[in-house]
């Protein structure tokens, strides 16, 4: 499951670096995925809404068993 939320993070990645941000992938445990939004993302008011419009619904969208997306 790790490859396939690392290859939906990939389709993601550029919209967030285009405004100067990034996320990583920190670990998938049990259908919850760990990520840590970086750059510009990490203190951005919108990082919420980022996180659960863009990240979370790309990675769901892509891999179905993912139950959650949280920044750590």
């Amino acid at each position: 499951m790790r490859e396939k939320v690392e290859a939906a993070l990939e389709l993601i990645r550029p919209s967030l670096q285009m405004d100067g941000g990034d996320v990583t992938l920190v670990d998938v445990e049990d259908g919850v995925v760990k990520v840590r939004l970086t750059g510009a993302c990490a203190g951005c008011p919108m990082s919420q809404m980022t996180l659960s419009q863009g990240v979370e619904r790309t990675i769901k969208s892509h891999v179905p068993e993912v139950k959650k997306v949280v920044a750590v």
